[in-house]
């Protein structure tokens, strides 16, 4: 009675067999997703070290000073100078690649799936689960699926990480259209406008800053996984921690990690400024 009984049941099994049966069946999809995610990673990453390191500092400064204040414009520009003299230029242009491309993708996927929830409570009720696992499931988890179905590399990495960071911009968008004003709603209404039309010129400009709130945590996530998808072949600063790690390089390992925190505080501090400005404008508006 003191020990458990020898019952299995292989919902792991069932998991394997349905990955092995997508590799085998859906090969040339996956190809076709891995050339398309290649090139926009290989074309974002030449353009970006295509511009020039001042004009680089110098635009990241501009933004910091728009969105937050000309101290942060400052310290921004002196972060991303700093990265350069650690001698983390390339990686840093490369992580920063691989971190747009994860977040583009995931608000094409994240927003539409958002609106689409907040219209259907059936959908809605089906997704909370599905969201609550991808938010509680080890990072880790993410990379064992994606290398059956991709070479190791920057791709399995961005597939990981869209996994990862989709959770939050679905949960704000569905939240923000959600908590539109009902009279704002039913005015729209009363003039005769379209499901389309209210979407778009009242639902989403009034839910726009919960969906910037979303939009900053996507981002702050995906670049969380900067250093998980390095496991993976995935090049840029989270490839530099590991291969510290694996070194005992403390000196690398400590300017590779905290090129990762300035981006992160930039990322976090304009994303901010962009929601921030929003707010403001719609209260201007209103």
């Amino acid at each position: 009675m003191t020990e458990f009984p020898d019952v299995r049941i292989p919902i792991g099994d069932v998991v394997e067999n349905f990955i092995d049966f997508l590799a085998m069946n859906f090969d040339a999809f996956f190809d076709f997703i891995f050339v398309i995610s290649s090139s926009m990673i290989k074309g974002l990453e030449a353009g970006l070290l295509a511009i020039p390191w001042w004009i680089f500092i110098i635009i990241i400064f501009l933004l910091g000073w728009y969105f937050t204040n000309l101290y942060g414009g400052l310290l921004f520009g002196f972060f991303i100078f700093l990265i350069g003299t650690f001698d983390l230029w390339p990686e840093t242009m490369t992580t920063i690649s691989i971190v747009l491309i994860s977040v583009i993708l995931s608000l094409l996927i994240g927003i539409p799936l958002g609106v689409a929830t907040a219209f259907s409570k059936s959908l809605s009720t089906i997704m909370r689960p599905v969201l609550d696992a991808m938010q509680t499931m080890p990072s880790f988890v993410y990379l064992i699926p994606v290398i059956f179905f991709f070479p190791l590399g920057n791709v399995p990495a961005v597939i990981a990480t869209i996994i990862y960071a989709l959770p939050p911009v679905i949960r704000l968008t569905e939240l923000g259209i959600r908590n539109v004003d009902k009279e704002v709603v039913e005015s729209a209404q009363s003039f005769g406008s379209s499901t389309s039309q209210m979407l778009m010129k009242v639902q989403l400009p009034q839910a726009l800053p919960t969906i910037m709130a979303g939009v900053n945590q996507t981002t702050m996530m995906a670049l969380s996984m900067a250093v998980v998808g390095s496991m993976v072949g995935a090049q840029g600063l989270g490839e530099r921690v590991l291969y510290a790690i694996n070194r005992i390089d403390i000196s690398l390992g400590f300017e590779a990690g905290i090129s990762i925190v300035f981006l992160a505080i930039i990322i976090d501090r304009i994303t901010g400024g962009i929601a921030n400005r929003l707010q403001k404008h719609r209260r201007d508006v209103a």
